[in-house]
């Protein structure tokens, strides 16, 4: 009778390791679907910043003498409303694939015309470094909200203000 007790503690414990190393193994596993869906996010977001600054310069570079070459709100880039025909430098307002809202952080000039947008999230990123060659600006950024997507050649007194104003857009 006493081995049979001593069998079945031996059981509890083993059943008791057990059920604590499926516990450890979920926790790692769920800590890789994380960084995982994270580092998709991310791959996201600079597609999307990238679309983004391609429409903002398509807009500089369709503009006619006069006119200012930055779009007073991200709907502009949308319908170009400074040309009678229909002018589309991006197709859709993408929604930020951290906050899953279509609410970005807007950099203005002086002029409070948009050169630029960023994400409103403040999480640390994985990508830090190997950026392509148009987005090598965010080389060393620990944030997404300090990955800003602005145009390329920015018009002299907007290039001067080196305090640019952070707005959100809704």
């Amino acid at each position: 009778m006493r081995t049979r007790q001593r069998q079945t503690g031996m059981i509890y414990v083993a059943l008791l390791l057990a059920v604590a190393l499926m516990g450890g193994l979920s926790a790692v596993g769920l800590k890789v679907a994380q960084t995982l869906q994270q580092r998709s996010a991310e791959a996201e977001l600079l597609a999307i910043g990238l679309e983004f600054r391609n429409a903002l310069q398509s807009y500089a570079e369709a503009t006619p003498n006069g006119l200012p070459n930055t779009p007073a709100a991200l709907a502009e880039l949308l319908r170009d409303p400074r040309s009678p025909g229909v002018i589309r430098h991006l197709r859709r307002l993408y929604h930020d694939p951290f906050t899953g809202k279509a609410e970005w952080g807007i950099v203005c000039g002086p002029d409070q015309r948009i050169f630029g947008i960023h994400s409103l999230s403040n999480t640390p990123t994985f990508k830090r470094e190997n950026f392509p060659v148009e987005l090598a600006a965010l080389s060393g950024s620990l944030r997404h909200v300090d990955w800003v997507f602005a145009i390329a050649a920015l018009p002299e007194s907007q290039q001067a203000d080196k305090a640019a104003q952070i707005f959100s857009l809704k």
